[in-house]
């Protein structure tokens, strides 16, 4: 099981959060063999076009009834915006105002979870002029302050000054930031500072994809053959070290049994700034 880390919202966050974009009809056997293999972290999001939300609660309210409580699972889930919604598949009234469209989602991703809270609701990317995203999050505070969100974050968010406004204005700051880490972003070294000064978790996808070169990279194949296990494991107990929480998306059980043991991996500090170079290079 991996471990945990806590938020700024005093929530205990898995370490490696199980990632379900893209899984379709195999969203449910495949959250459901995370839950069997020790994941205790699934994220979703309310937006049929990447995600079958309905899938993880069908898995969760399976591995319920096996004795698996609600409260051992870190549950996130996401506010899509319309731009982000497939025109024919938009799980709320896209001509609704923006609270309403943030109500009427979170209300779809409770019944799609059958659960009656989440531990962290994402605005799944930012909305521009800003006062539209500042009307999102004050609708996603009252779900929080009301006990339906634990703690609230954004993705997709890849400018600082959107972030440090957001956590300036926003009443309920952001606990969690959770961006794509690849090296057109130049893997969000400022934001992971800002992240790193305010308290705010670094949630990384599309880790692995993203980055073949690292992971075929020297450093990385040293450390993996001296410990005689897999670039990717390496690669994820980097990012965990970094003080970054990976999504894993495997379909591979067997690799999710191998993912999981990435928290008991002790990088020394050369291993990591070897990596620190190679990404900064």
């Amino acid at each position: 099981m991996a471990e945990t880390l806590l938020t700024r919202a005093a929530v205990q966050m898995p370490a490696l959060i199980y990632g379900t974009a893209w899984k379709k009809e195999q969203t449910a056997p495949l959250v459901e063999a995370a839950l069997r293999c020790g994941f205790r972290g699934i994220d979703t999001a309310c937006q049929p076009r990447h995600y079958h939300e309905a899938g993880v609660g069908e898995a969760l309210e399976k591995m319920h009834g096996e004795g698996l409580e609600r409260e051992a699972v870190f549950l996130q889930t996401k506010f899509t915006p319309v731009d982000g919604q497939d025109p024919e598949n938009t799980p709320y009234d896209r001509n609704a105002p923006l609270p309403e469209q943030v109500a009427q989602s979170f209300r779809v991703s409770l019944d799609n979870l059958r659960t009656g809270y989440v531990d962290s609701y994402v605005l799944h990317s930012p909305l521009f002029p800003f006062a539209r995203l500042l009307s999102v999050w004050r609708a996603m505070e009252t779900i929080a302050a009301d006990g339906g969100a634990r703690q609230l974050g954004i993705s997709n968010c890849y400018e600082l000054r959107t972030l440090q406004r957001l956590f300036d204005e926003a009443e309920i700051k952001p606990a969690v930031l959770q961006n794509r880490f690849y090296a057109d972003s130049g893997y969000d070294v400022e934001l992971r500072a800002f992240c790193d000064a305010n308290g705010i978790r670094y949630q990384s996808f599309w880790s692995l994809t993203a980055n073949p070169h690292l992971l075929g990279s020297e450093p990385v194949i040293r450390a993996a053959m001296a410990r005689r296990i897999g670039t990717p494991q390496i690669f994820y107990a980097y990012l965990i070290a970094k003080g970054i929480t990976p999504l894993d998306g495997t379909t591979s059980s067997v690799h999710m049994q191998e993912d999981l043991h990435v928290t008991e991996i002790r990088l020394a500090p050369e291993e990591i700034a070897a990596i620190d170079r190679l990404l900064l290079s």
